[in-house]
């Protein structure tokens, strides 16, 4: 049988319990935060054609707004381009706006598959990463490089590729 005191303790318990699972539910951060801080990615081509990224380990923390530059900067076409996939971290990041040259796309949490490196210049990608982990991120031939269908998305078994790693704490 149950005494108000026992009650007491485990409304308490009960209550101190909810107190903790609350904060840890709390964002690590401020989703809108501004200004964003810069990473950069740079994607060249190796004297052997295979691409070379710089550098090959991002780190960044949970919870901060990044923007992320994409650089290639020595494509010389379509087809001798480089292909850049990040689906693990885009699908653990809250994404808010790809940049290339002067348009800007405000995405507010919606994805896309990839950034093709088919002509010279850069692209921006903003974003929160919200859980804490290890990211692959895969950088290869353009599909029609290696003859498969423009926009197809994955690791390209023919061609040449490079992984790196988004390393979020």
């Amino acid at each position: 049988m149950s005494t108000p005191k026992t009650v007491s303790i485990w409304l308490i318990g009960a209550l101190l319990g909810s107190a903790v699972a609350n904060a840890a539910a709390q964002s690590l951060g401020n989703l809108a935060q501004y200004p964003p801080t810069p990473r950069q990615l740079t994607i060249t081509t190796s004297n052997e054609g295979y691409p070379v990224i710089e550098p090959s380990v991002i780190e960044l923390d949970s919870g901060n707004y990044y923007r992320l530059t994409v650089s290639c900067p020595d494509v010389k076409g379509d087809l001798s381009g480089w292909r850049l996939e990040m689906p693990r971290l885009l699908n653990n990041a809250h994404l808010r706006l790809v940049s290339v040259g002067d348009m800007e796309i405000h995405l507010q949490g919606l994805s896309f598959n990839a950034i093709e490196c088919d002509e010279l210049g850069s692209a921006t990608v903003s974003f929160v990463p919200i859980k804490p982990g290890s990211y692959e991120f895969y950088v290869g031939n353009v599909p029609l490089a290696v003859g498969r269908p423009m926009g197809e998305s994955g690791p390209q078994m023919k061609g040449k590729s490079v992984l790196g790693t988004f390393l979020v704490k």
